[in-house]
Protein backbone atom coordinates (compact mmCIF):
# COMPACT_ATOMS: atom_id res chain seq x y z
CA UNK A 1 0.00 0.00 0.00
CA UNK A 2 1.43 3.41 -0.99
CA UNK A 3 1.40 6.13 2.08
CA UNK A 4 -0.32 9.51 1.43
CA UNK A 5 3.53 10.90 1.57
CA UNK A 6 5.01 8.51 -0.81
CA UNK A 7 2.10 9.29 -3.28
CA UNK A 8 2.64 13.22 -3.16
CA UNK A 9 6.57 12.90 -3.42
CA UNK A 10 5.79 10.83 -6.69
CA UNK A 11 3.63 13.24 -7.69
CA UNK A 12 6.12 16.12 -7.07
CA UNK A 13 9.28 14.26 -8.76
CA UNK A 14 6.47 13.32 -11.70
CA UNK A 15 5.96 17.43 -11.76
CA UNK A 16 9.15 18.23 -11.84
CA UNK A 17 10.06 16.13 -14.45
CA UNK A 18 7.37 17.61 -16.82
CA UNK A 19 8.65 21.26 -15.55
CA UNK A 20 12.30 20.30 -16.73
CA UNK A 21 10.99 18.48 -20.03
CA UNK A 22 8.74 21.68 -20.94
CA UNK A 23 11.68 24.03 -20.28
CA UNK A 24 14.49 22.11 -22.09
CA UNK A 25 14.95 23.31 -25.83
CA UNK A 26 16.68 20.50 -27.18
CA UNK A 27 14.12 18.25 -27.91
CA UNK A 28 12.18 20.66 -29.76
CA UNK A 29 15.31 21.73 -31.76
CA UNK A 30 16.00 18.54 -33.00
CA UNK A 31 12.60 17.94 -34.09
CA UNK A 32 12.69 21.14 -35.87
CA UNK A 33 16.37 19.92 -37.33
CA UNK A 34 14.51 16.92 -38.34
CA UNK A 35 11.85 18.72 -40.19
CA UNK A 36 13.82 21.17 -41.91
CA UNK A 37 16.55 19.25 -42.91
CA UNK A 38 14.94 17.55 -45.74
CA UNK A 39 13.45 20.68 -47.19
CA UNK A 40 16.78 22.19 -46.89
CA UNK A 41 18.47 19.28 -48.88
CA UNK A 42 15.87 18.89 -51.72
CA UNK A 43 16.12 22.86 -52.29
CA UNK A 44 20.01 22.45 -51.96
CA UNK A 45 19.83 19.48 -54.53
CA UNK A 46 17.37 21.66 -56.89
CA UNK A 47 19.23 24.65 -57.24
CA UNK A 48 22.56 22.48 -58.29
CA UNK A 49 20.46 20.54 -60.39
CA UNK A 50 19.00 23.82 -62.30
CA UNK A 51 22.15 25.28 -62.04
CA UNK A 52 23.39 22.73 -63.84
CA UNK A 53 20.96 22.38 -66.52
CA UNK A 54 21.33 26.23 -67.19
CA UNK A 55 24.78 25.66 -68.17
CA UNK A 56 24.62 22.75 -70.31
CA UNK A 57 21.84 24.58 -71.94
CA UNK A 58 24.34 27.49 -72.95
CA UNK A 59 26.78 24.97 -73.95
CA UNK A 60 24.52 23.30 -76.65
CA UNK A 61 24.08 26.59 -77.83
CA UNK A 62 27.57 27.51 -77.85
CA UNK A 63 28.76 24.29 -79.68
CA UNK A 64 26.13 25.24 -82.54
CA UNK A 65 28.00 28.04 -83.00
CA UNK A 66 31.32 27.51 -82.61
CA UNK A 67 30.94 24.57 -85.01
CA UNK A 68 28.94 27.24 -87.58
CA UNK A 69 31.73 29.50 -87.01
CA UNK A 70 34.39 27.37 -87.65
CA UNK A 71 33.07 25.93 -91.01
CA UNK A 72 32.42 29.38 -92.74
CA UNK A 73 35.81 30.49 -91.99
CA UNK A 74 36.76 28.54 -95.15
CA UNK A 75 35.85 28.36 -98.49
CA UNK A 76 36.16 24.40 -99.07
CA UNK A 77 35.80 21.33 -96.56
CA UNK A 78 35.83 17.51 -96.56
CA UNK A 79 34.33 14.71 -94.22
CA UNK A 80 37.01 14.57 -92.30
CA UNK A 81 37.11 18.38 -91.54
CA UNK A 82 33.26 17.97 -90.73
CA UNK A 83 33.72 15.28 -88.48
CA UNK A 84 37.11 16.91 -86.88
CA UNK A 85 35.02 19.89 -86.07
CA UNK A 86 31.94 18.26 -84.65
CA UNK A 87 34.26 16.39 -82.12
CA UNK A 88 35.81 20.08 -81.21
CA UNK A 89 32.05 20.66 -80.82
CA UNK A 90 31.41 17.81 -78.54
CA UNK A 91 34.50 18.44 -76.41
CA UNK A 92 32.46 21.69 -75.08
CA UNK A 93 30.36 19.66 -73.59
CA UNK A 94 32.20 18.37 -71.04
CA UNK A 95 31.94 17.64 -68.20
CA UNK A 96 28.57 16.58 -68.84
CA UNK A 97 28.50 12.81 -70.23
CA UNK A 98 25.06 11.36 -69.07
CA UNK A 99 24.17 11.36 -72.56
CA UNK A 100 25.64 12.37 -76.22
CA UNK A 101 25.32 15.88 -78.10
CA UNK A 102 23.30 15.13 -81.41
CA UNK A 103 25.00 17.39 -84.56
CA UNK A 104 23.38 18.26 -87.71
CA UNK A 105 25.31 20.19 -89.85
CA UNK A 106 23.80 21.62 -93.35
CA UNK A 107 25.46 23.11 -96.76
CA UNK A 108 22.36 24.97 -98.11
CA UNK A 109 22.34 26.79 -101.72
CA UNK A 110 19.76 29.33 -102.47
CA UNK A 111 18.76 28.98 -106.20
CA UNK A 112 18.80 32.38 -108.31
CA UNK A 113 15.20 32.10 -109.53
CA UNK A 114 12.34 34.44 -109.63
CA UNK A 115 11.03 32.38 -106.38
CA UNK A 116 14.10 31.43 -104.50
CA UNK A 117 14.73 27.69 -103.29
CA UNK A 118 16.93 26.03 -100.66
CA UNK A 119 18.60 22.89 -101.31
CA UNK A 120 20.89 20.95 -100.09
CA UNK A 121 24.72 20.90 -101.41
CA UNK A 122 25.88 18.32 -98.32
CA UNK A 123 25.13 17.07 -95.39
CA UNK A 124 26.66 15.40 -91.99
CA UNK A 125 25.58 14.21 -88.69
CA UNK A 126 27.17 13.11 -85.57
CA UNK A 127 25.03 10.67 -83.29
CA UNK A 128 26.10 8.79 -80.22
CA UNK A 129 29.37 9.45 -81.59
CA UNK A 130 28.95 7.93 -84.80
CA UNK A 131 29.19 10.32 -88.29
CA UNK A 132 27.75 10.37 -91.45
CA UNK A 133 25.65 12.00 -94.11
CA UNK A 134 22.12 13.26 -92.66
CA UNK A 135 19.98 10.47 -94.60
CA UNK A 136 16.90 12.46 -93.87
CA UNK A 137 18.63 15.32 -96.05
CA UNK A 138 20.07 14.18 -99.30
CA UNK A 139 21.99 16.09 -102.06
CA UNK A 140 19.38 18.45 -104.25
CA UNK A 141 16.73 17.69 -101.26
CA UNK A 142 14.44 20.81 -101.14
CA UNK A 143 14.97 22.19 -97.73
CA UNK A 144 13.32 25.04 -95.92
CA UNK A 145 14.88 28.24 -94.29
CA UNK A 146 13.84 31.39 -92.24
CA UNK A 147 12.13 33.66 -95.27
CA UNK A 148 14.38 36.43 -94.56
CA UNK A 149 17.74 34.29 -95.10
CA UNK A 150 16.41 33.15 -98.32
CA UNK A 151 18.74 35.25 -101.12
CA UNK A 152 18.60 33.80 -104.24
CA UNK A 153 22.37 33.06 -105.01
CA UNK A 154 23.67 32.67 -101.33
CA UNK A 155 24.75 30.01 -99.11
CA UNK A 156 23.77 29.24 -95.53
CA UNK A 157 25.39 26.90 -92.98
CA UNK A 158 23.32 25.76 -90.80
CA UNK A 159 24.27 23.89 -87.66
CA UNK A 160 21.91 21.95 -85.09
CA UNK A 161 22.76 20.60 -81.98
CA UNK A 162 20.29 18.69 -79.86
CA UNK A 163 20.63 16.73 -76.46
CA UNK A 164 18.22 14.83 -74.31
CA UNK A 165 19.43 16.20 -70.74
CA UNK A 166 19.33 14.01 -68.21
CA UNK A 167 19.16 15.00 -64.60
CA UNK A 168 21.56 13.83 -62.37
CA UNK A 169 18.26 12.44 -59.72
CA UNK A 170 17.24 10.13 -62.34
CA UNK A 171 20.57 9.31 -63.50
CA UNK A 172 20.58 5.30 -62.72
CA UNK A 173 19.84 2.39 -65.31
CA UNK A 174 16.09 1.71 -64.24
CA UNK A 175 15.26 5.08 -63.26
CA UNK A 176 11.89 4.87 -65.19
CA UNK A 177 11.24 1.85 -63.07
CA UNK A 178 12.14 3.39 -59.43
CA UNK A 179 11.79 6.48 -59.69
CA UNK A 180 8.44 6.92 -59.90
CA UNK A 181 7.52 10.97 -60.86
CA UNK A 182 11.43 11.79 -61.25
CA UNK A 183 11.01 9.87 -64.49
CA UNK A 184 8.78 12.72 -66.24
CA UNK A 185 12.04 14.87 -65.78
CA UNK A 186 14.27 12.29 -67.24
CA UNK A 187 15.23 13.55 -71.13
CA UNK A 188 14.92 16.72 -71.14
CA UNK A 189 15.33 18.07 -74.76
CA UNK A 190 18.00 20.69 -75.68
CA UNK A 191 18.26 22.06 -78.85
CA UNK A 192 19.88 25.43 -80.59
CA UNK A 193 19.98 26.04 -84.37
CA UNK A 194 22.43 28.86 -86.25
CA UNK A 195 22.62 29.93 -89.61
CA UNK A 196 25.92 31.14 -90.72
CA UNK A 197 27.28 32.64 -93.95
CA UNK A 198 30.25 31.84 -95.75
CA UNK A 199 33.15 34.26 -95.19
CA UNK A 200 36.16 33.60 -97.01
CA UNK A 201 33.88 33.28 -100.59
CA UNK A 202 30.56 32.80 -101.70
CA UNK A 203 29.62 29.07 -100.93
CA UNK A 204 31.48 26.63 -98.71
CA UNK A 205 32.05 23.32 -101.00
CA UNK A 206 32.28 20.16 -99.73
CA UNK A 207 35.01 17.75 -101.92
CA UNK A 208 33.86 14.34 -100.98
CA UNK A 209 30.85 14.73 -98.91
Amino acid sequence: MWSTTGIFSLARAFGASVRRLAQSRRGVAAIEFAFIAPVLLVLYFMTMEVSQAIETNKKVGRAASMIADLITQQPTTSKSELDAIMQIGLATMQPYNRSQLAIYITGVQISNDATAKATVAWSREMINGTTGPNPDLPVGKETTVPTELKIAGTFLVRVQSKLDYRPVITWTADAKQTLGLLSAFDNINMAEQYYLRPRMSDSVSCSDC
